[in-house]
């Protein structure tokens, strides 16, 4: 199983996160020719999705958790069986595959049972039930199969389900006292004991050593719906052999079965597994159809994910369980944050406005096409983060690539850009917490850590009905997040400033320091300042530094 590459950008994506996520996954794919797949942490924005449906690319699968799962480690994927195989069968079965248990499945391969060797063994050393053949409704197909004969007379598909099980060695008028109707007779070539078992309305008579069936008996066990079969065995190994025809749906186990998913996490199965003695647990799938089987054996061999992160570093803002998996490259223009890895990664942090300017500059690096849908993403990941070249995190680098990627995208940068920031602050409709999460980050700075979410608008009516939104849901939201101050700015993209919204003990003091306003201020407003990154949360972060 070929290892694929997860490329993922933070909890709370912007069109950053996703855009360079998709691109830098493309590129991977050309230039390695391996599976790299963009996925995303959260929810995307309207501002990120009128991005993707403008280039007609498809949103990434959300990915809640990069623990490892169930279906990143090699288990056996083996075929169910069907329940109505002989118990032979499923012997020679699993003698020749080197299994113990088998998996029983319906014709949509739903999981029905399982069926172990023990299970067989028990069939064969605890049965002496003459009738069980018919309990057990036999088909005469596995009665054929398992003596290696033939139908004389009959249907093969269909089933033996009355009457027991007898030898006939007797001379025909001892046979007359125990023979009822119904049932089934293992005998040889006499021709009376053929007879008489005809006549006693036997269901069934299996005629041994090969001998021919005479015309008339056929012509008698037609008129009394009799079944002839004939097999080269011997009375005794016949009726040693019986048994095993009968179906393993009879001797399955159906209640209680415990098992897995594929999405499951190892860390909970393994502590099933342990509670439990059996060798072998069954995998279905998402579609809850049977996937394959697992040991203790296969939880060895365990792989972690393997994971590019881009547009963050900090692990507050990444994805749940990223300490349990393999960072292999992480790609960003933010600070450096407190990310901790395994093993040494490639590690590519520049000081300018978007991820994907980076992104940009590594096709050219290697020489790689930029297909058009490609371009339009970062394009439009270059102008959202730089509020189209305002912010002051904005580099001429930034500006140069993004008018490179307009024209492969062909797409004019003002109009474009006016268009997409519509779209993204059309938040009249949305509820207060989906605004609120629109765009939000956590950051940690010595013992404490604080949110910031952001939202940028063309229309300053907009923005106060936003605030009076956002106000009173950051109450609820602080305690959610258990942290010490929340903060929210609403950035005016065409004024360039922003009112900051606060939350939490120690919050307004906090800004009025880091940014020198007047202590009597109500609202907090920051002219000039649009960017988190580089605006508002160094200023944020010294002075807390200082006041330790």
């Amino acid at each position: 199983m070929d290892s694929e590459v997860i490329v993922i950008g933070h909890i709370n994506p912007d069109t950053d996160s996703i855009c360079s996520a998709i691109s830098y996954a493309a590129l991977k794919r050309k230039i390695t020719g391996n599976k790299f797949r963009a996925m995303r942490a959260g929810q995307i924005n309207p501002e990120t999705s009128f991005v993707l449906d403008r280039f007609g690319v498809p949103a990434p699968t959300y990915l809640n958790d990069v623990r490892t799962q169930v279906k990143d480690i090699e288990f056996r994927r083996i075929k169910g069986v069907d329940g109505g195989i002989s118990l032979k069968k499923a012997w020679a079965t699993m003698r020749e595959n080197s299994e113990v248990t088998l998996p029983i499945v319906d014709e949509k391969n739903k999981l029905i049972g399982l069926i172990t060797i023990g299970d067989i063994a028990k069939s064969y050393m605890d049965v002496y039930d003459s009738r069980i053949i018919a309990t057990a409704k036999t088909s005469y197909k596995n009665i054929i199969e398992t003596l290696e004969g033939q139908m004389v007379l009959g249907d093969p598909d269909s089933y033996y389900s009355e009457g027991k099980v007898l030898i006939a060695a007797a001379n025909p008028d001892i046979m007359e006292d125990y023979i009822e109707e119904g049932d089934l007779l293992i005998l040889g070539n006499r021709y009376e004991s053929q007879l008489s078992a005809i006549e006693m309305k036997a269901k069934c008579i299996i005629v041994c050593d090969g001998a021919n069936v005479s015309k008339s008996i056929i012509k008698m066990a037609q008129q009394n719906e009799c079944t002839i079969l004939s097999t080269q065995f011997d009375t005794f190994t016949v009726a040693r052999l019986m048994n095993q025809s009968m179906p393993i749906s009879y001797f399955m186990s159906t209640k209680d079965l415990i098992t897995f998913t594929t999405e499951d996490l190892i860390d909970d199965i393994r502590n099933v597994m342990a509670k439990k003695r059996h060798r072998y647990f069954p995998i279905l799938d998402k579609e809850g159809k049977f996937a394959g089987m697992i040991s203790r054996r296969n939880l060895l061999d365990a792989r972690r994910k393997k994971i590019i992160l881009v547009d963050h570093n900090e692990k507050s803002q990444a994805v749940d369980g990223i300490e349990e998996a393999e960072i292999l490259e992480i790609i960003d223009h933010h600070r450096l944050g407190s990310m901790e890895t395994i093993s040494p990664v490639y590690f590519r942090n520049q000081p300018l406005g978007c991820t994907a300017t980076i992104v940009y500059q590594m096709y050219l690096e290697n020489k790689a096409e930029v297909d058009p849908p490609v371009a339009g993403l970062l394009c439009s990941a270059i102008l959202s983060d730089t509020l189209v070249y305002r912010s002051p995190t904005c580099t001429e680098l930034d500006r140069k690539s993004a008018e490179e990627l307009a024209k492969i995208a062909d797409i004019n940068v003002d109009e474009y850009a006016s268009e997409m920031f519509a779209a993204g602050s059309n938040l009249g409709s949305k509820s207060p917490e989906e605004i609120f999460y629109q765009d939000f980050k956590k950051f940690t700075a010595g013992d404490l850590t604080f949110g910031v979410g952001q939202i940028n608008s063309m229309s300053q009516s907009e923005l106060v009905s936003i605030k009076q939104k956002l106000v009173p849901y950051m109450q609820k939201a602080i305690q959610d997040h258990s942290v010490g101050m929340l903060f929210f700015m609403l950035t005016d993209i065409l004024e360039n400033s922003t009112e900051l919204l606060y939350q939490g003990n120690g919050a307004k003091e906090l800004a009025i320091n880091a940014f020198k306003l007047d202590s009597n201020d109500e609202i907090l407003y920051l002219k000039g300042i649009v960017s988190r990154k580089k605006q508002v949360i160094p200023p944020l972060v010294t002075t807390l530094q200082n006041n330790d």
